[in-house]
């Protein structure tokens, strides 16, 4: 399997009429009894007319039910090149999920449903579709598509769904995976999912076969000093790891926390700053400030921890730190619940002047445990929407319609033409990040949140003396032009 296969996505641009003479001239409709009729050539012919009219939209949907009524995966799979072409993500997704079910024994129609599965970020969906292709390769094609994966964490916007899936993915195959590499990545997924004692076999394996692997020395060592478990050999594998590798930082902060649970804080505080000069990392912050914090350098610590939120305040280390030792400063959620009501106005600076938009209304957000819901009004009250997001979905309903979709900020731009960040708001206007991608938080003097950068947008902050927040502004530079939001509060959050 190649994820990024020309088959996959270059070339299936590129498939214009001859896609149609080929259906036409071969028994594409022949699963049919009733595929010899006129209609059915008919329609694809008027299909890819419409293709090359631009009416995509109108080719995919006849592509796609021509597909379910004759039971054809060759139409589904036109489909899925049409939606591509037209960069239309989720309805590719749709036709390569028809196309999957309607030929379940071949292998393309599997690794096209788990790449686009995968780059919409659907890991949690990508899981049996990618067992099931990895079960019908060879062991060499399996370490292939494993490793070709393993190279798509890294992008995950929630590296922790990705680690959670790729971890259900790898432990479901038989037999094993051998490549020393896939079995690392294995193990950190295990340490992410809380399976720590496979996480620590994994990596003994390998130091089995490879007993000069750095990485894995690391990678053992530090999870021993970070449960506070088998300091002496938790000290003998990361000093070998910091032999073999001696510029690592990682590998250096690895040592400074060791030396941190041996009581050695000078030295510890020393080894872990400079890990920091060679690599500013929010998790190495916050480990030079749970130091600081033991030494009773309180200033200190929290000057580093808020260098450490600069660089991303959803580091899993940074917030746990936080919240253990200072948590009334902890971006953690302090509520499943909350209401805010106020007003929006949305100005766009296009590219072109004709391109420059605006607009106002009013909104209302409720927060009940997992689920927002935001309620949009025109500026005299009227109610144009209302957008449910629970995780992992999102749903739009206006005029007595309902609109779904995976991500709330698509969903409200395609359906309302505004570009109003939905997702993540009720944790924004806490003055808290979204859960799940990275984020950079500044503070002011006060230690109140003054800005956040999270998903492309630029938050400020304006809060009252009672620390109630009053105003926010949100700004982006998107392929339309820059966008402004500012939001004014009747009724914030108490």
């Amino acid at each position: 399997m190649n994820l990024f296969c020309k088959s996959a996505f270059q070339s299936i641009c590129l498939v214009c009429l001859l896609s149609a003479m080929s259906f036409l001239g071969s028994n594409a409709l022949a699963q049919s009894e009733n595929t010899g009729n006129g209609e059915a050539v008919f329609e694809i012919l008027a299909s890819e007319i419409a293709l090359q009219r631009g009416e995509a939209g109108l080719a995919y949907n006849t592509y796609l039910e021509l597909a379910r009524r004759y039971q054809d995966p060759r139409l589904a799979q036109r489909a899925m090149e049409i939606a591509i072409n037209a960069g239309a993500s989720d309805l590719a997704l749709q036709a390569a999920q028809t196309w999957q079910s309607l030929a379940p024994a071949q292998t393309k129609p599997k690794e096209v449903l788990v790449t686009l599965l995968i780059l919409n970020q659907r890991w949690s969906e990508a899981v049996q579709p990618t067992i099931a292709l990895l079960n019908q390769e060879s062991l060499a094609e399996r370490e292939n598509t494993l490793l070709q994966i393993q190279s798509l964490l890294s992008k995950a916007s929630n590296e922790s769904d990705a680690l959670r899936a790729f971890y259900e993915i790898v432990s479901a195959l038989k037999p094993a995976p051998k490549n020393p590499g896939i079995l690392y990545t294995y193990a950190m997924a295990a340490e992410n999912t809380g399976h720590t004692e496979i996480m620590e076999k994994v990596l003994r394996q390998i130091l089995v076969k490879n007993p000069n692997d750095a990485n894995t020395l690391n990678a053992l060592g530090y999870s021993l000093a970070d449960r506070n478990q088998q300091l002496n050999e938790a000290f003998k594998l990361i000093s070998k790891a910091h032999r073999l590798a001696p510029d690592d930082p990682f590998i250096l902060d690895s040592l400074g926390w060791v030396n941190f649970r041996l009581g050695k804080n000078a030295l510890a505080l020393e080894e872990l700053k400079q890990a920091f000069g060679m690599k500013p990392e929010a998790d190495i912050a916050a480990h030079i400030g749970e130091v600081l914090w033991a030494m009773n350098r309180h200033s200190e610590a929290e000057a580093i921890w808020a260098e450490g939120q600069k660089l991303d305040a959803n580091n899993a280390t940074l917030k746990e730190t936080i919240k253990r030792l200072k948590p009334d400063w902890s971006l953690s959620a302090s509520s499943s619940q909350g209401s805010w009501d106020g007003r929006f106005a949305v100005k766009i600076i296009g590219i072109t002047n004709s391109q420059n938009q605006g607009g106002s209304g009013g909104f209302t957000l409720t927060q009940d445990a997992q689920k927002d819901i935001l309620e949009i009004r025109n500026p005299v009250g009227g109610s144009i929407a209302k957008i449910t997001i629970t995780p992992g979905e999102a749903s739009l309903e206006s005029n007595g319609k309902i609109v779904t979709a995976v991500d709330a900020d698509t969903l409200v731009q395609n359906t309302l033409g505004l570009p109003l960040p939905a997702r993540g708001l009720s944790n924004w206007l806490r003055g808290e990040v979204r859960p799940g991608s990275t984020a950079s938080v500044e503070r002011n003097s006060s230690g109140q949140v003054s800005q956040i950068i999270q998903d492309g947008w630029n938050l400020n902050y304006t809060w009252s003396k009672s620390n109630v927040l009053e105003k926010l502004n949100l700004s982006r530079n998107s392929n339309i032009g820059s966008i402004d939001i500012r939001l004014v509060f009747d009724k914030p959050n108490e």
